[in-house]
């Protein structure tokens, strides 16, 4: 499988041949469980103590010979567990057991469960080639909501010269993009770009953003990275640190990419 080498200018300067993985079959099951599990390993756990809303001396004294106050049965009460060596107004209050004031809840979340997905490693390699081979089919990078000038973008994934990866400035980036007919794409994310509703708003999910072009680069290092990270929706990403969530966001595969030529060897 070839594919052009474009030039920052948008010419198209050779052609070459793309890694194996491109050829790789699209497994979209696949796909989405390599996603959801990358995504549950970021969870933390999480859960009720064990003890909350039980911290109290309320007991159930079955027994019928204890004096009234002691005892919770033939008292014309409901047979609860109640609150012992109490103040007055307190004591023989219903407490320790769900749905009476500050009773504990009757199926809090368990801090043990295990919440991270699990996936074989060799499955998870092949998810990231199946999501890559997705980044060459324009269908899928259109029926994901990518827009681009097909004039311009004539073949997919785009294989920029090394010399994009020296690119310092953002509208030097922006003048790429714009030659190379993806600079529609980011404003599309920038335009749908909407106010979450609800309490996300004051949990640090303000908006709702869409996720635009992804840049795959050589080195972790490089002057573009800077220059690239502050579009709206663009993610930039070492080639070794490529995985499928990236390459298909919300398991959904054929996101628009950028690969720069030395970072296609890294693939």
């Amino acid at each position: 499988m070839k594919a052009s080498v474009y030039s920052i200018e948008g010419q198209a300067l050779r052609q070459i041949e793309l890694p194996p993985a491109f050829s790789e079959e699209i497994d979209f099951n696949l796909i989405k469980r390599a996603v959801l599990a990358i995504r549950s390993a970021k969870r933390k756990s999480y859960g009720a103590n064990p003890r909350a809303g039980r911290n109290n001396t309320a007991i159930y004294v079955g027994a019928r010979h204890y004096p009234t106050p002691m005892r919770t049965i033939n008292t014309g009460r409901a047979r609860k567990p109640r609150l012992q060596n109490r103040r007055y107004l307190l004591y023989g209050r219903v407490a320790g057991i769900a749905g009476v004031v500050s009773g504990p809840k009757a199926h809090p979340a368990k801090a043990e469960k295990q919440l991270r997905e699990k996936i074989n490693k060799k499955e998870k390699r092949k998810a990231t080639r199946s999501a890559l081979a997705a980044t060459a089919v324009k269908e899928l990078v259109k029926k994901r909501g990518h827009y681009f000038d097909e004039a311009k973008t004539k073949e997919l994934p785009i294989i920029v010269e090394e010399k994009f990866e020296s690119l310092k400035k953002a509208k030097e980036v922006a003048k790429a993009f714009e030659n190379l007919g993806i600079m529609q794409d980011i404003e599309r994310a920038r335009e749908k770009r909407q106010k979450r509703a609800g309490k996300g708003k004051r949990r640090g999910r303000r908006y709702k953003k869409r996720k635009s072009i992804l840049v795959i680069v050589s080195k972790p290092k490089v002057p573009v990275i800077k220059a690239v990270r502050n579009f709206e929706g663009v993610d930039v990403v070492p080639a070794k640190l490529v995985n499928a969530e990236l390459l298909a966001p919300g398991a959904r595969a054929g996101r628009l990419s950028i690969i720069t030529e030395p970072a296609l060897k890294e693939l």
